[in-house]
């Protein structure tokens, strides 16, 4: 099926005298591209370059003339017809001409040349933009595209910019919002149109709009500290702590000291359940001996997500200021899963025996029944009997408890060894335990 041509009057040769006129300085004819022109033949060639040289002259009857005899369904045609309407300033009839030939050869720079031309004679400076822009996509090596392009870029810019200062200065927030999203248009790295509108969006409660502004400013402007903390705050507020962890943890490198950004780096670590684990922590699983420190340990990193470390109340404690576990002793003896003995030391290098263990256990229960979560006896405490600890002894009960959620278990010869040690291995498999039956 043949493609429809607009055909196109020569209305302005009817009255045209047959003085040479003199293009605009500005107007461009543009140079053919090697793709359509390799497909010409030789006469097709001299015809297209004949008439170009014509419309450079300002011929437009001679050049018309060479048209002709391409014909119609040349792709230069229309362009060519377009750029003579153009030296006589017919800008309807030449903007009909190139539409025409982008209508059967959607891709023909020369007539988005002419369009590009014509629209900034016109002052439809939007669309002379656009057809430039497209021109740069197809062909980013136009230079007189380029040079066209920027120079609009930068006019339109600052004019949108100026419109925007004045609107927020009448307060006319609206407009100034409008006059920021053109300035985008034009500029989309412009600084100033971001962060205006990022302060437009905070100002309304729209933080999620004014997030997508606020990442484009960090990356065009990486090392500035006052757009980073922004953005960093507003993904804090907006619960998207990875995010906002990472920024904080940038402005920390690029401006270390700042007490505020470490302790949104630590609030948001503790969100996260990321720990700066110290040295010593590795150690735990091959000890042979855990101690009360250790143990701190292993319960405030094993458990984070279950304790409410936040709210808690430290104990006075005498002998710890040491402890490289000082945190996690204070968080564990406040929640009162640790002991602190009547006399406020805590003994951190003490060794942790089984029954002890038992004790730790079986507070961590009741700790986590009170929090809502169930914890179910497996095996019925009148069937559990232990070979080495009385039932008066004063850890009986807890023993026979942690036992009877099978937790912790008897030897084949069904004792308890309540003076044994616990090694670290023995205590992060207890702890594990307690994890599985409450997720």
């Amino acid at each position: 099926m043949k493609r429809k041509i607009l055909h196109l009057p020569l209305l302005f040769i009817l009255g045209a005298c047959t003085t040479q006129l003199t293009p605009p300085p500005s107007l461009y004819f543009g140079t053919f591209p090697p793709e359509v022109i390799s497909r010409f033949s030789l006469d097709q060639r001299i015809l297209v370059e004949d008439a170009w040289k014509e419309l450079r002259k300002g011929n437009g009857s001679k050049a018309e003339k060479y048209l002709t005899k391409l014909g119609i369904e040349n792709p230069f045609y229309y362009t060519g017809l377009g750029y003579i309407y153009m030296l006589y300033s017919d800008y309807q009839q030449a903007e009909l001409s190139f539409k025409a030939a982008l209508h059967s050869h959607a891709n023909l720079v020369t007539a988005r040349e002419g369009l590009a031309q014509l629209y900034q004679k016109t002052g439809k400076t939007d669309l002379a933009f656009s057809e430039l822009r497209n021109i740069l996509r197809d062909n980013p090596d136009n230079t007189w595209a380029a040079e066209n392009y920027e120079m609009l870029m930068t006019q339109k810019t600052q004019e949108t910019l100026s419109e925007a200062r004045t609107f927020i200065k009448q307060g006319y927030i609206e407009n100034s919002r409008k006059a920021f999203l053109k300035t985008l248009y034009y500029s989309p790295k412009s600084p100033e149109a971001h962060m205006g509108l990022a302060e437009i969006y905070l100002e309304e409660g729209k933080k999620e709009n004014a997030l997508v502004h606020l990442k484009t400013m960090a990356a065009l402007e990486p090392r500035n500290i006052e757009v980073l903390y922004l953005y960093a705050n507003t993904l804090y507020e907006t619960n998207k702590d990875a995010e906002s962890l990472e920024v904080f943890e940038k402005i920390a490198d690029i401006s270390p000291g700042d007490k505020n950004v470490e302790q949104k780096i630590n609030t948001l670590k503790n969100r996260l359940g990321i720990f700066d684990l110290p040295s010593q922590y590795d150690t735990i699983p091959t000890t042979s001996a855990i101690t009360k420190e250790q143990m701190s340990a292993v319960l405030a990193i094993k458990l984070k997500d279950h304790l409410d470390v936040q709210n808690s109340n430290p104990p006075i404690i005498t002998d710890v200021a040491t402890s490289w576990a000082q945190k996690y002793i204070l968080q564990m003896t406040s929640l009162g899963l640790m002991e602190v003995y009547p006399n406020h030391t805590f003994q951190p290098k003490r060794t942790v025996t089984r029954v002890e263990m038992a004790e730790i256990l079986l507070r961590i229960i009741t700790y986590l029944e009170e929090k809502g979560y169930t914890f179910i006896q497996q095996i019925p405490p009148q069937r559990i009997v232990i070979e080495d600890v009385s039932p008066d002894n004063l850890y009986y009960q807890p023993i026979k408890k942690i036992l009877s959620y099978d937790i912790m278990s008897l030897s084949q010869d069904k004792k308890f060894h309540p003076n044994f040690h616990i090694t670290g291995q023995e205590a992060i498999q207890l702890i594990d335990i307690i994890s599985a039956l409450i997720k």
